[in-house]
């Protein structure tokens, strides 16, 4: 039982709590698993609400089920440490990746060096301007590297917004070497069809591989036709990153992928991926890809290869994103239901809707095959003016335990524990109660991960948050130290 260190104890769980039916709410229980149009992390910044839905936001603040207009809640295993408001990059904030003592914090202006050697006071080393959404971010050595989304001008950091429809637009990814961490130079860039909406390193000790996720593509778009039914696979010498190029566009999708609606509605149609994680210690990598979850081998980088595939059109929405177990016996992938602009953690939504899917990989090499156990998602309730939606996270790294920390946009932070994959649930949590009781706004943990000891979060509105989580069941995790994360890109705890 989490005790509560909040004025707001008297919360009720998801399943007892009487949500409002608002507009929006009905429109997301309109089929089996209905998605808004072209989900995967919308830049949505405001949606005005009804009356009903905002006497409802603040008829719940007033009766103590969910915390006041940006109060800050947390379970008892968790201290707040520190927060770093946004400075000059004011757009949203997404992705994060680690090196030593820095965090890298993509946003939509460009992305932001911390220094966390001391993470009760993280400092801004260095914040470089280059708008392209989302700007997911990783680092490996002396090289970061940065997707852009968004239709630009050209490859520059100065460029402007210009239609996808015209062939001389840029999106794909940039390469940056921060060998000097306050002063990033920018060095490469490669053009990828469909643009760079996230991206995974696979790194060597040469070459950096990048798989690049991408999707929805459109006949008037010169730079990203259908059928768009693959990854852009790029090769980034270490010593010339100048000479990164596309070497593959491995086809995964020979049959089209999910079709969506109308044979399965609700369900987003497969034009690509949206994340991949992959897990090199074991050559294994999970594709979280709109309509489809896939688990291939990854023993020739530039060669990716299908193990299996597997869907669900009852309750996903959006496979959105990846994450093995430290076993590699076991992959969460998430449901990015409202595709990250939407109120989705409530009663009308429900438990199995817009939740994590937890699969156990059974069997060995070409015949494992992904096995569903169970869903899991927050039962905390949020307003119907609350973005909330299950989102990025990493693994808790103790032996014996599969345990769990991950952001739930204005639903925060949840650390939960899948050891037995057919009965999680959450040990602990941390979150601020809703931007505004008037609109629906897009806020909370972009992403949430564990790094050296501490859980590091990007809030889309808020800003940079450090948390401590202290709990028996998660110390041991103190003792294990990396040099280097990106979460897409899974080590091996254990065994290095």
């Amino acid at each position: 039982m989490i005790s509560l260190h909040t004025s707001a104890a008297r919360r009720r769980r998801l399943g007892v709590a009487v949500a409002a039916a608002g507009l929006l709410a009905t429109l997301l229980t309109a089929g089996p698993a209905a998605a808004m149009p072209d989900p995967g992390d919308t830049a949505t910044a405001r949606t005005d609400v009804s009356a009903a839905q905002e006497a409802e936001a603040t008829a719940a603040i007033s009766s103590g089920e969910i915390p006041g207009v940006d109060e800050i809640v947390h379970s008892s295993n968790i201290t707040h440490l520190a927060n770093v408001p946004k400075d000059a990059l004011k757009g949203l904030n997404t992705d994060l990746a680690f090196q030593g003592k820095y965090a890298f914090a993509g946003n939509y202006d460009g992305f932001r060096i911390y220094d966390i050697s001391n993470p009760k006071s993280p400092k801004t080393v260095a914040q470089v301007l280059c708008p392209g959404s989302q700007n997911d971010v990783s680092v490996s050595g002396n090289l970061l590297f940065l997707s852009t989304d968004s239709s630009r001008s050209d490859n520059s950091c100065t460029s402007t917004t210009q239609p996808a429809t015209e062939k001389s637009s840029w999106e794909g990814m940039k390469v940056f070497d921060i060998s000097d961490k306050r002063n990033p130079k920018y060095v490469a860039a490669v053009e990828t069809a469909c643009g760079s909406h996230t991206h995974t390193l696979v790194p060597e000790r040469k070459n950096v591989y990048v798989y690049v996720s991408s999707y929805s593509p459109r006949d008037t778009f010169p730079d990203c036709q259908p059928p768009h039914d693959g990854i852009s696979v790029i090769k980034v010498p270490r010593n010339a990153p100048e000479k990164a190029a596309v070497v593959n566009f491995p086809v995964l999708f020979p049959d089209g992928g999910n079709p969506g609606a109308p044979t399965n509605p609700g369900v987003s149609k497969t034009t690509g991926c949206h994340d991949i994680t992959v897990l090199p210690s074991k050559d294994l990598a999970a594709g979280a890809c709109m309509g489809d979850g896939l688990l291939f081998s990854i023993k020739d980088p530039e060669n990716p290869r299908i193990i299996d595939r597997v869907q669900d059109n009852v309750n996903f929405a959006f496979w959105h994103s990846a994450t093995f177990n430290q076993k590699a016996d076991k992959v969460v992938f998430t449901d990015e239901l409202g595709g990250g602009g939407a109120a989705t953690c409530n009663e009308e939504i429900g438990p199995k809707r817009g939740a994590d899917g937890i699969y156990d990989i059974v069997g060995r090499g070409d015949h494992r095959k992904l096995v569903f156990r169970s869903y899991f998602k927050i039962d905390r309730p949020q307003a119907d003016t609350e973005v909330c939606v299950a989102h990025n996270g990493s693994i808790i790294p103790v032996k014996g335990r599969d345990l769990m920390v991950q952001a739930w946009y204005q639903g925060g932070v949840s650390v939960w524990d899948f050891t037995d994959s057919s009965k999680p649930k959450e040990i602990g949590y941390f979150e601020r109660g809703p931007v505004s009781t008037d609109a629906v706004t897009t806020a909370g943990p972009w992403s949430a991960y564990y790094y050296n000891g501490y859980i590091y979060s990007n809030d889309i509105a808020k800003g940079f948050d450090v948390l401590k989580l202290d709990d028996r069941r998660t110390d041991a995790a103190k003792r294990v130290r990396l040099d280097e994360l990106n979460v897409q890109t899974q080590p091996d705890y254990f065994d290095r």
